[in-house]
């Protein structure tokens, strides 16, 4: 990954002008971001639905405008640009294949309209297909594969022609579970493979903190935090980005201030959290809670515990499935416990 800026937000707004009723509003979709992306990188939007991230996305590919501020690639102001004049390129999650062409002039299709020399077009058509593991596939159709395969021929007909910017909108959305996790794994391959910037846009935050070189967490429109997987998840800056980003408990008040002698909010993450019996102590680099097991939910691998707090809340505590079984995890029902978790652990997080 290279010190070039690939695509730069300056104060970028986008407000749409919305009917209530009778009266006219504005609705600020994206509100006054600045972002820089950095070339090579693998990066992604991630926020709920309405949070502006697919918004951002439209702009970078001139499917729509900021009402002010400038969208920059590469240095160069593509703001009031039409698509077809920026070196990017789209992936969709309904894929937008072409159901009467075959798999090979899908993914030739861009070339063609080049006009690039037929032998030319399908040795480039074959090294895609093979970049995506479909050697072979050239001459099916679409209806002939599975939604992955489809997937693949979609993210192949937008390499083809060396984008510098690759934007892909929730391509995994329609998969299932399995497949969406092994494609979260060989989409960041192939982009480790080409070195192409890759901008992802998706509300789901384990694909972002699988995928992701760093990601910028959209809330109503503006961005609050941007880093590395790592640091969006163990160092939260706001409350939202706790909640959002995997799963956070978040204390305050009177609750906050009988486990760390302050009202500050703070949030722990279920995991960072040791489940005892009632009778254990916390030394000096710990926080403790006593509380009393309200729910048991056993998942396989990890059993999720709602504990209802002596002090008032509660709290969320997860732990893998080492040695236990789900006989020996619903038997801590209705008990009492002790919470002991490192104080390192806990951030801070304002209100």
């Amino acid at each position: 990954m290279s010190e070039r800026i690939a695509v730069e937000f300056v104060n970028v707004s986008r407000i749409f002008k919305v009917q209530h009723q009778d009266a006219v509003g504005d609705v600020r979709a994206v509100d006054n971001i600045t972002l820089q992306i950095q070339d090579g990188e693998f990066f992604s939007l991630l926020g709920p639905s309405g949070s502006g991230k697919t918004t951002s996305l439209r702009m970078i590919a001139g499917f729509d405008r900021p009402t002010s501020g400038k969208i920059m690639l590469y240095g160069q102001d593509v703001s009031n640009l039409p698509p077809f004049e920026r070196d990017v390129n789209t992936v969709f999650q309904d894929y937008a294949l072409f159901p009467h062409m075959t798999v090979g002039e899908n993914v030739g299709y861009g070339l063609m309209i080049k006009k690039v020399e037929r032998q030319e077009r399908e040795k480039r058509v074959d090294e895609m297909l093979d970049l995506v593991r479909l050697p072979g596939f050239a001459g099916r159709k679409p209806s002939q594969l599975s939604g992955g395969q489809r997937q693949r021929v979609a993210l192949a007909r937008a390499l083809i022609n060396h984008p510098k910017v690759l934007l892909l909108d929730e391509p995994l959305g329609a998969l299932d579970l399995k497949l969406r996790q092994q494609m979260q794994v060989e989409l960041k391959s192939i982009q480790e493979r080409v070195g192409i910037t890759f901008i992802f846009v998706t509300h789901d935050q384990e694909e972002a903190l699988t995928m992701s070189d760093r990601i910028a967490v959209f809330n109503q429109g503006r961005i609050e935090q941007v880093g590395t997987p790592a640091e969006v998840y163990e160092h939260p800056s706001t409350p939202f980005v706790a909640g959002f980003v995997g799963t956070s408990n978040l204390v305050s008040g009177d609750v906050a201030k009988r486990i760390t002698g302050s009202e500050a909010r703070f949030s722990i993450r279920p995991e960072k959290i040791h489940l005892t019996d009632g009778n254990a102590t916390a030394n000096i680099d710990m926080f403790s809670a006593t509380g009393l097991v309200r729910d048991v939910i056993y998942l396989g691998l990890y059993t999720r515990y709602l504990v209802e707090l002596d002090s008032g809340g509660d709290l969320v505590v997860v732990e893998q499935n080492l040695k236990t079984t789900s006989m020996d995890v619903m038997k801590v029902k209705g008990q009492k416990v002790c919470l002991l978790w490192k104080k390192e652990h806990v951030r801070y997080v304002g209100e």
